[in-house]
């Protein structure tokens, strides 16, 4: 789940709703800057399905004792973690190993460095399903492989930079991860800087310096807002499940694609 506080009420996106941002995004990657298109409804699938293993966890938000506020993807714990990525990347397998093998990376990565037994077992699990998926991929190329994972990687940020900061906010009111711009993989420097500097130009637009995008493109936060004293009322899940689907739609753009639209 992903939260964002405000005084009375919590904004509560869901993980999958998240992903499909994710998709959209990187469905609109500029073919130019595509490296081997054969791969490429793989890619998408690992983007728009990388957080199926949160969906059902998700319907349900669990209450952080801590932090008086619903769990966050961030501080949910990470044996449960463990179980619902895993749970995620084998459904994908089971629809297309190349996508799988991205999501595999993707949350392996996440947990390489955590000591705990659990976290270890599920790194050394992804290393074996990812040697066992290259074994029957008789064209897997590393180095595009790695490309891929690139684009999961800047989709999946721009999406967070979406979904975790509130429209139109700037400077200090950015969310922590986002205050120095994000960091782009290696692979896309050819298209990205290594620090790709984003913005919301208003509520309702955000800007990229660098745009490897078609054209502008428009997507959609689905969210739920939820009052804090219904929580406090009613419980989380009971407060959560009563609140309203709502949608905000955004355009992504570039400055230059601003100023022409204004001229």
């Amino acid at each position: 789940m992903i939260v964002r506080e405000r005084e009375d009420e919590l904004i509560l996106i869901t993980q999958d709703d998240h992903a499909q941002i994710s998709g959209d995004i990187l469905d609109n990657w500029n073919l130019d800057h595509f490296q081997g298109e054969e791969w490429r409804n793989s890619v998408l699938y690992a983007a728009y399905q990388h957080d199926l293993g949160w969906k059902e966890f998700d319907r349900q938000p669990f209450w952080n004792d801590v932090t008086n506020q619903p769990y966050t993807f961030a501080d949910f714990p990470n044996v449960p973690k463990t179980v619902l990525y895993k749970y995620g990347i084998n459904e994908v397998e089971k629809v297309d190993l190349y996508a799988a093998l991205l999501c595999s990376e993707h949350y392996k990565r996440f947990l390489a460095n955590n000591t705990s037994l659990e976290a270890q077992a599920f790194v050394e699990h992804e290393e074996t399903r990812q040697e066992r998926i290259i074994g029957t991929l008789p064209n897997f190329n590393k180095r595009l492989f790695e490309f891929h994972y690139g684009l999961l990687q800047i989709s999946d940020n721009l999406s967070l930079f979406a979904c975790m900061n509130e429209p139109d906010a700037t400077g200090e009111k950015q969310h922590p991860f986002f205050k120095k711009g994000i960091p782009t993989n290696h692979t896309l420097h050819h298209v990205l800087n290594e620090q790709l500097q984003i913005n919301w130009q208003n509520e309702d637009t955000i800007v990229m310096d660098n745009f490897p995008f078609d054209k502008p493109f428009p997507i959609s936060i689905q969210y739920k807002q939820v009052s804090r004293q219904k929580i406090q009322q009613h419980g989380l899940v009971e407060a959560y499940e009563q609140a309203t689907l709502e949608q905000h739609p955004v355009l992504i753009s570039s400055p230059s694609h601003i100023k022409k639209a204004s001229e």
